[in-house]
């Protein structure tokens, strides 16, 4: 919404706590949801809100080119939605977020340096698309870097990402960060939770 230019509130929602009011929102109990009362629009998962929104807003195009371009981005989507949350995300929400603010329970450390291993793919991933394409959808910023940046905050703001030896994913996330539309969200702080020291700065 920001790189569209789109003005938008946001409101902080604990998918854990399942509160009524958000489930007739989105059944599924999972964010994001996008709600515009002035339209008297819900709308649930964050692909389908993208996609949404690039089909009823025409300026700054996010899935673009030819239709094999538009696939290779759709991938790369549904790679970081899906693969990257359930590999690194995901476990490091429930060992470092979820289980010290609702469980009370330590992190398994198993589990931590599993989450850590298959982060390093991931970013081995990245490095290569970063080596052979000016961004990691094609020739121009997609909502595959948006994806793939938005997944990467979260892992990075709850210390699970080590970005030694990945330099070419470190340099695309770095010209990310600046971008205006990202600021506001590094800007973003957890209760209790607060991020490592080069979470939010540009050039780290």
């Amino acid at each position: 919404m920001g790189e569209k230019g789109i003005g938008y509130e946001l409101w902080r929602e604990n998918p854990w706590d399942m509160r009524d009011e958000f489930l007739a929102m989105n059944p599924a109990g999972r964010t994001p949801v996008l709600h515009d009362p002035d339209k008297g629009l819900t709308l649930a998962d964050s692909r389908a809100i993208c996609e949404y929104i690039e089909e009823t807003v025409d300026r700054a195009p996010l899935i673009i080119g030819t239709a094999s371009a538009r696939a290779e981005i759709r991938r790369l989507v549904a790679l970081f939605d899906e693969n990257f949350f359930a590999d690194v995300t995901g476990p490091l929400l429930n060992e470092r977020m979820k289980k010290r603010l609702i469980l009370r329970q330590s992190p398994d450390s198993r589990v931590l340096r599993e989450t850590m291993r298959l982060a390093h793919e991931h970013l081995y991933y990245i490095d290569y698309l970063v080596d052979n394409r000016p961004w990691l959808g094609g020739a121009t910023m997609s909502l595959a870097d948006l994806a793939a940046a938005a997944q990467i905050s979260v892992a990075d703001y709850l210390g699970g990402l080590d970005w030694n030896g990945h330099e070419q994913a470190k340099s695309w996330y770095s010209v990310f960060k600046s971008r205006p539309s990202f600021r506001p969200l590094l800007a973003e702080r957890m209760e209790v939770i607060q991020p490592p020291s080069h979470y939010a700065d540009v050039n780290a």
